[in-house]
């Protein structure tokens, strides 16, 4: 699986749980940290561990194990590092405080179109 489908991948399955606002900027050719950052929102500190849940899950499924997690899965973020991809999961204020959009403003972003549901939780507010 090359990166870009693994950032694809999560990105479904972070649409699959509702997550919201989800992007991925290409990185790689900024910094050698990932090729691919994946960030989204949730809406509560449960929906923040059931996110964390399904990124790893498929990801094990498609035979890619996290190489460090930071973060409290209790809490407001949780960081998933699959190396070449890593994934951000915040509540809405922590993303805010963050602003890894900001910070990597240069990163193209991927059109997630295909990929995630029409008219799903990516169209609201």
């Amino acid at each position: 699986m090359t990166p870009r489908e693994m950032a694809l991948t999560i990105a479904k399955a972070l649409d699959s749980k509702k997550g919201l606002d989800i992007k991925v900027l290409e990185t790689g050719p900024l910094t050698t940290l990932a090729d691919y950052f994946v960030i989204c929102t949730a809406t509560s500190t449960t929906q923040v561990k059931a996110l964390a849940d399904e990124c790893e899950k498929v990801m094990k499924e498609a035979g890619e194990l996290p190489h460090h997690v930071e973060g409290h899965r209790g809490g407001t973020w949780v960081l998933l590092d699959f190396s070449s991809v890593v994934v951000h999961l915040f509540m809405e204020e922590a993303r805010e405080f963050y602003d890894l959009e900001r910070l990597w403003k240069d990163a193209p972003e991927l059109d997630l179109r295909e990929v995630l549901t029409p008219n799903g939780p990516q169209g609201e507010g």
